[in-house]
């Protein structure tokens, strides 16, 4: 009974008016250089779900290829079951046929056959049934051996199939863990703090292409789009303002290299579908040689892709949270450029108009006879 008393007393006094609660503690605002930590940890873990993305979307792209791969020798298994069954049919003609003669062999008929014209016949028309019953035979063994390699191809192929996906299973698991950790560092800080670590963003961006351009890099760059340039610059900048997603390839979301695939495929030319193979495939070009619709490569591990627009500018999916943009060519650390139509020239100029032909001057009235 006391101690009951006593809680209650207790909680009397702290519900009184005029007795004031202790309020917790504010969080003490992230230092510059606090912040500044936590935006070099966010760019490494969204550049390493860059790359994750580019293992998930190879590992995508093999797993079709590989599909379509098996799709063709389960057609050609089902052609050769065909041409089996019906060899195996005319093989059963050919017995049956033996059956009701006897079993004689055709040349023991031949030299029972009186007839002279008639042995000469028979002599023909057993060549014939040899090479057609040899005909059959071979066609059978080939059709047999064509099906055993079948089975080994659609066996290793199934089995790379295999490795493929497990190998997508673990790139998407890696993904969604680097951009859970990346989230979870950006929640934690107070909304003026999110704010301040978008200007620290945006301030270390500018600071990079300012730097770049001092260098002189676009200095001797006059290189014109060719026409699938123009087309693939025009597809990717009308995609501006959709939202990045990391695996997609439009329309309504991009990731960065899902953004250039479909740009080019605009453009009609066909390129890889991650950066890193991008880079590794496409012609390779000197930054001095650039020309709208190049694709600039970021980072030493190639896990980031812009397509290059003119004036020292890109069109870029940036990286979850973020839309589809422009940015500063020189904004990230650049690896190099690569140009999916390097066998195109840039397009022609257009012929300058033919200068209008001088109108001929009028004839001078004829003066009035002044008779």
């Amino acid at each position: 009974m006391a101690a009951t008393a006593l809680v209650c007393a207790v909680a009397g006094v702290l519900t009184m008016p005029g007795v004031a609660q202790a309020a917790p503690d504010k969080p003490k605002p992230k230092s510059a250089k606090e912040l500044a930590e936590v935006h070099r940890q966010v760019e490494a873990l969204y550049q390493k779900a860059e790359k994750a993305t580019d293992a998930y979307n190879l590992a995508q792209e093999r797993q079709r290829n590989q599909e379509k791969q098996l799709t063709r020798i389960a057609e050609s298994v089902t052609a050769a079951q065909k041409e089996m069954a019906e060899l195996r049919k005319q093989a059963g003609a050919m017995a049956r046929a033996q059956y009701r003669d006897g079993g004689m062999p055709p040349e023991a008929r031949m030299l029972l056959n009186t007839d002279p014209e008639g042995f000469l016949d028979g002599v023909a028309l057993a060549r014939k049934g040899q090479h057609a019953t040899k005909g059959v035979l071979g066609s059978l063994a080939r059709t047999q051996s064509e099906l055993d390699r079948h089975a080994k191809d659609a066996t290793a192929k199934w089995t790379l199939l295999e490795q493929t996906r497990t190998q997508k299973d673990a790139a998407r698991k890696d993904v969604k863990a680097k951009l859970a950790a990346a989230k979870k560092l950006e929640s934690e800080l107070a909304a003026e703090e999110r704010e301040r670590l978008r200007k620290l963003e945006a301030d270390k961006a500018a600071k990079a292409q300012s730097k770049w351009l001092r260098s002189g890099a676009l200095q001797d760059t006059k290189g014109e789009a060719s026409t699938a340039g123009e087309r693939a610059v025009a597809f990717a900048t009308e995609q501006i303002g959709k939202a990045y997603e990391w695996g997609a390839e439009g329309p309504k979301t991009f990731d960065c290299s899902g953004l250039t695939l479909r740009a080019w495929g605009a453009g009609g030319q066909a390129i890889p579908r991650t950066s890193q193979e991008q880079w590794r495939q496409l012609p390779k070009v000197d930054i001095k040689d650039m020309r709208p619709g190049d694709l600039i490569i970021y980072h030493k591990d190639a896990s980031h892709v812009g397509m290059y627009v003119g004036d020292g500018t890109i069109v870029h999916a940036p990286r979850p949270g973020r839309n589809v943009t422009l940015a500063g060519a020189g904004s990230m650390e650049i690896l190099g450029v690569v140009r999916p139509d390097a066998a195109t020239g840039p397009k022609a100029p257009k012929a300058p108009k033919a200068p209008k032909a001088p109108k001929a001057p009028k004839a001078p009235k004829a003066s009035k006879s002044t008779e």
